[in-house]
């Protein structure tokens, strides 16, 4: 018994300091990203959308959803708003709501009941949190690699909210956001499929 718990509380710690060193590198990337970020133009972003959205609509697995789960973009994200208007009506699209520490979700109803939440970013200010299940969920993120790991902003909201649901999640992206290998910590959620304008890893 004595034994078991000294060995929980040593790979406790080990995880821990491995985390901590995982966090110091992924803000090395998040830096790097930010950087290429500052040169992108609006046109750019439009032409980088529209090539990745237009493989979205191709795939089976978001013709049969009905409910999906996207994110209402910022300025230096792959941009969402005309998708989420143009599919809004033929499904039902829900958007993250920030409480405290961790991520709801509600339903996308008309950009007029949208209201700036944490971060600067617009979220549906009624409804219900929205507690059944949902098909699939588009996820933003700072960079993504082969291996389908994501770094975010550093919060950990999706990563708290998809550990113990079984969604199938796609990570989307510019493609300068797609980098070989990134680090990644013990409760990082991979994604099942990275999708930028140049490639899509399965």
């Amino acid at each position: 018994m004595k034994k078991n718990l000294i060995y929980l509380f040593k790979n406790l710690f080990i995880r821990s300091f491995d985390d901590d060193l995982t966090d110091s590198q992924k803000n090395i990337v998040r830096a790097e990203v930010k950087a290429r970020k500052k040169n992108i133009t609006e046109s750019f972003k439009k032409e980088q959308a529209t090539a990745v959205y237009g493989k979205i609509e191709q795939m089976p697995e978001f013709i049969k959803a009905k409910t999906v789960l996207m994110y209402w973009s910022v300025s230096d994200e792959l941009p969402t708003h005309h998708f989420i208007r143009k599919w809004c009506h033929a499904k039902n699209i829900l958007l993250p709501v920030v409480k405290g520490e961790h991520m709801t979700i509600r339903p996308f109803i008309s950009e007029e009941m949208l209201v700036q939440g944490n971060f600067r970013i617009m979220e549906p200010k009624s409804g219900h949190d929205y507690l059944k299940a949902v098909d699939l969920v588009i996820v933003p993120g700072i960079a993504f690699d082969r291996k389908k790991r994501r770094i975010g902003r550093g919060k950990g909201y999706y990563d708290k909210y998809l550990k113990s649901k079984s969604i199938i999640k796609w990570g989307i992206g510019f493609d300068f956001q797609l980098y070989e290998s990134i680090p990644s910590a013990s409760f990082d959620i991979k994604m099942d499929r990275i999708i930028t304008p140049s490639e899509t890893i399965w």
